[in-house]
């Protein structure tokens, strides 16, 4: 729709971007650092941040960036997960059709993982998103899961992804277990202004743009509206670019960004 007005080979914000191509704030490079030091050593981790900061696709970038021949990713997101289709999620993940009772399918994964570390050499990185819906049974179940060989190893390098109150509900006493066995906690701050123009520019950089398509002014009430939340980021940066160009604007100040919040997007 607008990407032909402004020569654009692709939409610079939507969602399916190669990873290589995506914009990297010094908190996302330092919780991929830290995320790989957990994947490296088999710990438990819990990486939080507020909606739409880029949680998930920080985890696409530890993806890509693991190296295949040691590390298998397996990656869960289910609002309703239960200990059983963990299993049987992970065992799909596998190759492997699970057992039908919980019991048994813990102990083939069990089973299936310690083939994958003794044969493949393959060290487990299992990642559930959205783990701020997880019910206490299913955390309780993750708990017991990392117990193996009476507690002196862990049998997979365990991430859990989720919004902020994650982190506040494991704070509760009733959940003091799970938080001791917890080796690492990463928060993914909000971009700063700086960092949200220096990520629209990456983005319109890689769609094709060959000049600036925002006014710096644009950019400050786009920063501001989005409080440097990437995925506002992108919906307010989308709809400003329809807007200029159903109205012939090359350039996207900051009236037309008012306009498109005021309009659109209040």
């Amino acid at each position: 729709m607008f990407e032909s007005f402004y020569e654009l080979h692709r939409a610079p914000f939507s969602r399916d971007l190669a990873v290589d191509e995506l914009y990297a704030s010094a908190s996302q490079e330092e919780m991929l650092g830290r995320l790989a030091y957990v994947a490296e050593r088999q710990w438990f981790a819990v990486l939080t941040g507020d909606c739409g900061t880029g949680k998930t696709t920080t985890i696409r970038r530890l993806a890509k960036e693991l190296d295949e021949a040691r590390f298998k990713l397996l990656y869960l997101s289910d609002s309703k997960l239960t200990p059983r289709h963990f299993y049987k999620g992970l065992l799909e993940q596998l190759g492997c059709e699970s057992k039908f009772y919980r019991g048994d399918a813990k102990r083939q994964l069990h089973r299936e993982i310690e083939l994958m570390r003794g044969i493949h050499r393959l060290q487990p990185v299992v990642v559930v998103d959205e783990a701020h819906l997880l019910d206490r049974e299913m955390l309780e179940e993750l708990r017991f899961l990392l117990n193996l060989k009476m507690d002196s190893q862990s049998p997979m390098a365990l991430i859990l992804v989720g919004q902020s109150e994650l982190w506040d509900r494991l704070g509760l006493q009733a959940y003091a277990a799970i938080r001791q066995r917890i080796d690492m906690q990463c928060y993914l701050p909000h971009m700063d202004r700086a960092e949200v123009g220096a990520y629209m520019k990456r983005h319109l950089s890689a769609a094709g743009a060959e000049h600036e398509l925002f006014t710096e002014a644009a950019m400050d009430e786009i920063y501001r509206f989005s409080s440097g939340a990437a995925r506002l980021v992108n919906k307010l940066c989308t709809h400003a670019l329809i807007y200029g160009a159903q109205n012939k604007h090359r350039i996207v100040d900051d009236h037309m960004v008012k306009r498109v919040i005021q309009g659109e997007l209040s």
